[in-house]
């Protein structure tokens, strides 16, 4: 401030304010005398005191007209904006997109209609009017939440535009709207299991829509800080076309093979991200409400299963690896295995000696078993331990079971363990071991979420030799070119795989005609990029499968349609050069792709 020529000058900003000197010095002045000071007379008093507050009342009045014309000059859509951010602001959420940017889950803005009892004039008018309009809302309920002497009452989340205007025009006191957040999801069905739902306020209660929350959505709706223009869009690792296509092709299979249910995922064996998840039967994510069926759950991450021969894979790398076995080791297959009164057979008994390849190529439960035993119980069960079989899986779905194991284990246990009987997991923490087996021995947590192939070797394991995964992924292409995997041999996509066939336990007992089916499958198996993993809830034996309905007539086929689709999609075209399974054997350490 400075005092020049007889004005008072001040600096505001890049100007400058002039005021009369006069000016502020009689305000002074009138201050002065308010309070007493220079002592005035007693009628001077009274008149400073009736200026000062005239003063104070003008400058009230002043801010009020200021402030009704910044309005005023506003343009009408900047003022809506405003109103709807403060309205919304306790429930919006981030968009959720998939890995090419595709939205997965996003917000729209919708009304919700409540009342002000306190403010009604006449409750039975507001009532009629009210359920002419909005005919399913409940007279009596209506009544009794609008006769209350409450400030504020829901009437009716989320109505249509329509339904607003109609109520709009009806010009009812004590009746008006909200805007809200509602969670739509574009996609409806796919990935409904993954992206979970919200509740009636917009909050998270399932799958990565509840994962958000835990991160701190929560927390930010609380301190009113968590408006649509402050968040980041979650970006995750799925594509939406692969999940598509995977869903297409379960639901196929479930209906040509008559199955209770189905379910699959697509991973990317580099880095654990999860590219397509789906399970049958499943519901519209726009109508959360299905998803507590029990019917619907999540058999990947919630469901625990005994995952039949696709476990044997894990039995040959813990004996690869452990130098007791190689590639041209024999075992003796001749006989049933005896536990006292339980016996161990193959299913295509060859009743003689085999060679390892040819163990793998028969799934000799057997040769399978002895190759466990011959290692030890602790052993085995160190190496399951290892692969992450033993304890629940976590990732950032919250829904996770815990796994089933044996509460004694024994020599019988780790037998049957061996080939895939006796211990229940996730199939998707099957799927991350098998990952492992294939990816030059890494073990990596699976995610949801976008990951590069860095980040991934950052949290990795390693679980078991790059020369012993070479060996494994030798035995799955071999499996395709001779085994159980042939209708996974696709032409020019190199995969190669494993079936399993395990029998479901009814009433305690393991039931031959009540089957679950699995095929994991992974290609291209000179370089993994992606496993596909296949199961089928009890499908049953349909024309062309010869009275069978194991897994190599159902599960694999449909793997095999899969990764015809997909490959294309994820960047990987069919090839004429595809050598034969040997070569994978010519160097024994596997080149991780860059």
């Amino acid at each position: 401030m400075n005092i020049s020529s007889g004005t008072f000058v001040f600096r505001l900003g890049r100007g400058l304010l002039r005021l009369p000197l006069w000016l502020p010095r009689g305000v002074l002045a009138i201050v002065r005398a308010a309070f007493g000071r220079g002592r005035p007379e007693a009628h001077e008093v009274a008149r400073a005191r009736i200026v000062l507050c005239m003063m104070v009342f003008a400058g009230v009045y002043l801010a009020i007209a200021g402030r009704l014309a910044i309005l005023a000059s506003a343009p009408e859509g900047a003022v809506a904006r405003r109103v709807t951010a403060t309205d919304a602001v306790a429930s919006a959420r981030p968009d959720i997109l998939d890995r090419n940017g595709l939205v997965l889950a996003t917000d729209v803005k919708s009304a919700s209609l409540y009342g002000e009892p306190r403010r009604l004039i006449d409750v039975d008018e507001a009532v009629e009017a009210l359920t002419a309009v909005l005919p399913d809302l409940d007279a009596n309920e209506l009544r009794q939440r609008l006769s209350t002497d409450r400030g504020f009452v829901w009437l009716r989340r989320d109505i249509t535009p329509q339904q607003q205007r109609e109520i709009h025009n009806l010009g009812l006191p004590g009746i008006g709207f909200m805007t809200e957040n509602r969670r739509v999801y574009p996609g409806g069905t796919l990935g409904a299991h993954v992206l979970g739902s919200t509740n009636i306020d917009n909050q998270g209660i399932a799958g990565i829509e509840k994962w958000v929350d835990t991160r701190g959505l929560a927390d930010l709706h609380l301190a009113g800080f968590a408006s649509d223009r402050q968040q980041e869009p979650v970006e995750l690792a799925l594509d939406l076309r692969v999940q598509h296509v995977l869903r297409d092709e379960l639901f196929n299979a479930k209906e040509k093979f008559k199955a209770i249910a189905a379910a699959g995922t697509v991973v990317d064996v580099r880095t654990g991200e999860i590219v397509a998840m789906a399970s049958l039967p499943d519901f519209d994510a726009n109508d959360p409400a299905r998803s507590l069926d029990p019917k619907n759950l999540n058999r990947l991450t919630t469901g625990v299963f005994e995952m039949g021969s696709t476990f044997k894979a894990l039995t040959f790398a813990m004996a690869l690896d452990s130098g007791r076995y190689n590639i041209n080791s024999m075992l003796d297959a001749r006989g049933a295995l005896n536990f006292g009164r339980f016996k161990i057979r193959d299913y295509h008994a060859e009743n003689r000696m085999l060679t390892l390849p040819e163990v793998f190529l028969f799934s000799s439960n057997i040769g399978t078993a002895k190759m466990a035993l011959s290692l030890g119980v602790e052993a085995h069960k160190a190496f399951l331990a290892k692969a992450g079989q033993l304890d629940r899986l976590r990732t950032e779905l919250p829904e996770s079971a815990m796994p089933i194991v044996p509460k004694r284990w024994g020599e019988v246990n780790t037998a049957t363990i061996a080939f895939g009987h006796g211990l229940a997991v996730a199939p998707l923490q099957a799927v991350m071991a098998v990952n492992a087996l294939v990816n030059g021995g890494y073990l990596i947590p699976p995610t949801f979420l976008k990951r590069t192939p860095e980040a991934a070797m950052a949290v990795a394991t390693p679980i078991i030799k790059p020369e012993t995964s070479a060996k494994i992924r030798y035995l799955l292409r071999l499996n395709a070119e001779k085994g159980s995997a042939k209708k996974v041999n696709v032409p020019g996509f190199y995969a190669g795989g494993k079936t399993g066939t395990a029998e479901k336990v009814i009433n305690g007992r393991y039931s031959k005609h009540r089957l679950l089916t699995t095929f994991t499958g992974i290609f291209p198996m000179d370089n993994p990029r992606y496993l596909v993993l296949v199961m089928l809830d009890e499908p049953q034996a349909v024309e062309g499968t010869y009275g069978y309905a194991t897994a190599g007539w159902n599960a694999a086929p449909t793997t095999g349609k899969i990764i015809s689709r997909i490959g294309p999609m994820l960047g990987i075209m069919p090839r004429t050069d595809v050598p034969p399974a040997e070569s994978l054997l010519a160097n024994t350490t596997l080149a991780r792709a860059q």
